[in-house]
């Protein structure tokens, strides 16, 4: 709603600038067209942006629920990972949402980079790592054996009571899954093919 207002307000403006006579029309729709010009461009990057935002959230909260779930045994190979790359994503494009860039890189990429760096590679090769973790772990939580719902236990859950994670999601929670592993995978291929 911010958004719509926004282009309202900027229109109105243009628009009593035409009327004060300081533009003239054909000056107006010109501004206009800049704008909106300018929108469609940016437009694939917010959307990149949003979709990364929306799943670092979710491998936030999945890492969280894991260490949670597992009371802390699960947590440092699964939960950490997932609460890291999730973090991390919400920074990068959160910050790159907030400052209109796209070259906002958080502490945990950082360190990836700094590991390539320290093993001879570039930056380039840390940001392939990076990217590959990031689908690893998320590919992971989605065939990680969680408990049913409605599953009983009486002192710990039993493989029978346990199904995939990828089961328990419905339509929309699936699109949202394979719709931020594309938009990371996308991310890895550009990378990989400058």
């Amino acid at each position: 709603m911010q958004f719509d207002r926004e282009l309202a307000y900027y229109a109105r403006r243009v628009l009593n600038d035409v009327a004060q006579r300081r533009i003239s029309p054909e000056e107006g729709v010109e501004r206009i067209h800049a704008q909106s010009n300018s929108l469609f461009v940016d437009a694939p990057r917010i959307f990149s942006q949003v979709i990364g935002m929306a799943g670092g959230v979710s491998q936030f909260l999945t890492g969280v629920g894991s260490c949670i779930g597992g009371l802390g045994t699960t947590c440092l190979v699964h939960g950490a990972p997932l609460i890291a790359h999730g973090g991390n994503n919400v920074y990068e494009n959160g910050r790159g949402l907030y400052e209109g860039r796209s070259d906002v890189v958080g502490p945990v990429r950082k360190l990836y980079q700094d590991g390539a760096k320290a093993m001879g590679y570039e930056e380039r090769e840390g940001n392939i790592a990076y990217y590959g973790a990031d689908l690893f772990f998320s590919g992971r939580s989605l065939l990680r054996k969680v408990p049913r719902k409605g599953a009983w236990r009486l002192y710990r859950f039993l493989n029978v009571d346990k199904e995939r994670k990828i089961e328990q999601l419905g339509k929309t929670g699936l699109l949202f899954e394979f719709g931020t592993s594309a938009s990371t995978l996308k991310q890895l291929t550009d990378e990989y093919n400058p």
